[in-house]
């Protein structure tokens, strides 16, 4: 059947040219477009209902925890880090990233809260989408690049590892990224092929014609693009964790032995943040393609839609657990965090508030010294565990 080029105000016609349409076109990523098909189903009814209010729930927690987690670590590392490096870069990259993702979550939280009606236009649905998925692959990519920098400091050469201290590069490969990422999403943004706009559904997949595959060709390219940067996290800190806890084990009596260990422990925790996102979420995102693109029936979609739903809360989630990860890696993010713990304990305790705000500048500065030369000392056990 082809597909309809008006808009039909009567519901009965709108539902089977819908379902007529579902076994003879594909469907884009979730985030494309308002879809424009009522839904007819009662349970289909019945389950968006039930995951409207849960979802709003954790995206409303993921969005206050996000937000103040990579707001500190963005003042942490811009005014508190003086000295720049490789992983900072990338660090200051990644939280901005997750910022950008978060910020796009209120949208959803009204969409969700609204019973799943959109009623900001679907150009603004298609930017607020877009924006989500291009900040959740570039903060992907980010963290595999921050796994090859922490991998290359320790099994590269010395000349490596000297270039490795510099920013420039690290630079240079942040501006590619984004410049790739909005030169992706602009086109899609400014797309407009939808015959139907005054739709009230977004973040949810709609039909195209089947002849234009571009977009799921896309879909399989970001796909396998996660699953390279995957492998290349399990080959980098795994590596990373095994040479560090043996040099623990066979010199435990170095001053450094301790330090090593606390170093694999923090590289098996970043994979398993990472695993606990974002794999679930792609692990399925295969057969959510196919249920796309091949005849499968209404209830298959549904239910493949649900779960894509679902696992895309734990890709959110990573927003806010990023923070954690910087808390570990960066000794200017650990002590800012800790400055900001102790100013608020003190402000309670202490009745004069001059006191409090004197001790807090004075605690600022001296924090930040000590936040350079821990980070320094760091850099240098780095370069030490390769040597030795």
């Amino acid at each position: 059947m082809r597909r309809t080029h008006s808009c039909i105000t009567t519901k009965t016609v709108v539902d089977s040219v819908s379902r007529a349409e579902n076994h003879n076109a594909m469907m884009t990523s979730d985030f494309t477009t308002p879809n424009t098909s009522n839904e007819s189903n009662t349970s289909e009814l019945v389950d968006d209902k039930m995951l409207q209010t849960p979802l709003a729930v954790l995206y409303s927690i993921i969005f206050i925890l996000g937000l103040t987690g990579n707001l500190v670590a963005l003042w942490a590392f811009f005014f508190v880090h003086s000295k720049k490096n490789s992983l900072q870069v990338f660090l200051m990259n990644l939280a901005f990233a997750d910022l950008l993702l978060v910020v796009c979550l209120p949208f959803r939280i009204q969409y969700h809260l609204q019973q799943n009606k959109w009623k900001l236009g679907h150009t603004m649905c298609k930017l607020v989408g877009y924006l989500f998925y291009m900040n959740m692959y570039v903060s992907i990519t980010l963290l595999g690049l921050i796994s090859i920098d922490r991998y290359l400091k320790i099994y590269g050469s010395a000349g490596t590892r000297r270039k490795m201290r510099s920013p420039k590069w690290s630079i240079v490969v942040c501006a590619i990224i984004w410049a790739v990422a909005l030169a992706f999403m602009i086109p899609f943004v400014h797309e407009s092929n939808d015959k139907c706009v005054n739709s009230t559904k977004c973040f949810h997949f709609r039909t195209i014609p089947q002849e234009d595959m571009l977009k799921a060709y896309i879909n399989i390219f970001v796909l396998v693009v996660f699953w390279l940067v995957f492998v290349s996290l399990v080959l980098s800190y795994g590596k990373i964790a095994l040479k560090l806890l043996r040099r623990s084990q066979q010199r435990p009596d170095l001053p450094t032995a301790p330090h090593y260990s606390r170093v694999a422990r923090k590289s098996f925790f970043v994979l398993f943040l990472f695993v606990v996102c974002f794999v679930p979420y792609h692990a399925f995102r295969g057969f959510y393609i196919k249920t796309q693109i091949t005849k499968e029936t209404q209830d298959m979609q549904n239910l493949a839609d649900k779960f894509n739903e679902i696992s895309l809360v734990f890709s959110a989630l990573n927003s806010c657990l990023d923070p954690v990860m910087f808390f570990l890696l960066s000794a200017s993010v650990r002590k800012e965090v800790r400055r900001f713990m102790s100013s608020v304990l003190r402000t309670r305790d202490v009745t004069g508030t001059s006191v409090a705000n004197s001790s807090t500048e004075l605690d600022s500065r001296s924090d930040k010294r000590q936040s350079n030369a821990l980070d320094n000392e760091s850099e240098q056990k780095y370069v030490l565990s390769s040597s030795s």
